[in-house]
């Protein structure tokens, strides 16, 4: 096995990605220090080729990985078009996670993230998670047809009087009428970066992942606005099938690209003239199973790379009067952005929230400046929040815009929250 995995190495995985291993605790979003982190190719796990050690944030350093040709992500019948490493984490008084398969693909800094439970007793068993193929590459159930808007004139068919972001959504890991599948509590913007990076291929322009990522929100507020499923007597916001929603993943990385275009655009959905409820914007690869009338994934790479932007892939397939729409409401947040960047020079009730709120998350994460909440931008506000961008891999500016905002509140509700759900 040793000597075909080095074969393939050599032969195939001739460009470079990266990879960076991010771990927190599963309570409070604390930062694991020092925890010991170990990666392997996926196909002779024993062999460790990097070991690293987490800093003061529980960041590894990055790390260089063997990767196949891009070209071999930019077009369909490709041989597989990412390599699968295995990440191994262990760290004292919690229990040790092994991750097999993580993606890494060329030119790409791939981020794994591991939440680690403190252990129970001293002999609890290895956490290990294993992530398929990415959908585009793998075998999936197609998806079953639905209507893009849902009827509102059935009695209690829409129940929210308004489109809302949750901070959460239920992920059912199987089919809808799987019994024995598991539910997940899942902040709604970290499900969202898990189904695209495993739908599709984050290696595509910029265009065609926004394209993609629209299309996937939109599908989930819909779901969500229209409590599709709490209607029909289950306890869950969504599925993980591919037949009735989204490929998520349990425990599956991300990529920082498609990480940072979430942040940018949550709030956003798509809309029809005269229509109050998201669109349950459906697609599929348009290769193994075609969908006419609905956007295919291969087609949208190929619009992008004709320079088409998102909204144009958006209309080409979906018709002229789909349009780009905000959400009214972010639920689990301590206050709405503002509205217009807050710099150095700023003042006022909005600089005091989010120097309070960076002054708590600095206590778990100590890299952060402590700064004294007094209302007025200065320079020590300017340089903690460079820090605050630098830890999380955010566009280092020392401004707070709409994507630092979100990304301080989300960080502020995780580490005062008593316990995670998921």
């Amino acid at each position: 096995m040793r000597r075909q995995m080095i074969h393939y190495m050599q032969n195939d995985n001739v460009d470079q990605g990266t990879l960076q291993v991010q771990v927190t605790s599963a309570t409070g979003a604390i930062p694991i220090e020092n925890a010991r982190v170990s990666i392997a190719y996926s196909g002779d796990p024993e062999s460790t080729i990097e070991e690293l050690t987490t800093d003061n944030v529980g960041h590894s350093p990055v790390v260089s990985l063997h990767a196949p040709p891009l070209e071999y992500s930019m077009s369909p019948d490709q041989p597989q078009p990412y390599s699968e490493f295995t990440v191994r984490v262990e760290a004292p008084g919690f229990q040790s996670v092994d991750v097999s398969g993580v993606e890494i693909f060329s030119g790409i800094q791939a981020i794994q993230g591991i939440r680690m439970r403190p252990t129970v007793v001293a002999e609890d068993e290895l956490l290990n998670i294993v992530i398929p193929a990415n959908t585009l590459y793998g075998d999936y159930p197609p998806k079953i047809a639905e209507s893009e808007i849902k009827p509102v004139n059935e009695t209690g068919e829409i129940v929210l009087s308004r489109v809302v972001v949750p901070e959460y959504v239920v992920v059912h890991d199987g089919s809808p009428r799987d019994s024995t599948a598991l539910d997940y509590y899942v902040r709604y913007r970290d499900y969202i970066k898990n189904v695209a990076s495993s739908e599709i291929y984050s290696t595509w322009p910029d265009s065609t992942i926004r394209a993609n990522i629209l299309a996937i929100m939109s599908f989930t507020l819909n779901r969500v606005y229209t409590e599709w499923y709490r209607n029909r007597g289950y306890d869950f916001t969504i599925t993980s099938s591919t037949a009735y929603d989204h490929k998520w993943i349990y425990g599956r990385n991300i990529f920082d690209n498609i990480s940072l275009i979430v942040d940018e655009m949550f709030t956003n959905y798509l809309s029809r003239p005269n229509v109050k409820q998201p669109i349950l914007t459906q697609y599929c690869d348009g290769q193994r199973v075609s969908c006419p009338n609905w956007m295919t994934q291969w087609g949208s790479k190929e619009l992008g790379d004709q320079n088409y932007s998102a909204i144009e892939i958006l209309r080409y397939y979906y018709g002229q009067n789909m349009y780009i729409n905000e959400a009214e409401e972010i639920s689990g947040i301590p206050a709405s952005w503002p509205g217009e960047n807050l710099i150095e020079g700023s003042t006022g009730d909005k600089v005091r929230q989010i120097q309070e709120q960076l002054q708590r998350i600095a206590r778990v994460y100590t890299a952060i400046p402590v700064i004294t909440p007094d209302g007025i931008y200065g320079p020590a506000t300017r340089e903690a929040v460079a820090a605050f961008q630098r830890t999380f891999g955010l566009p280092v500016t020392g401004i707070i815009d709409f994507t630092t905002w979100y990304k301080i509140s989300e960080l502020y509700v995780a580490v005062t929250r008593i316990a995670e759900l998921y």
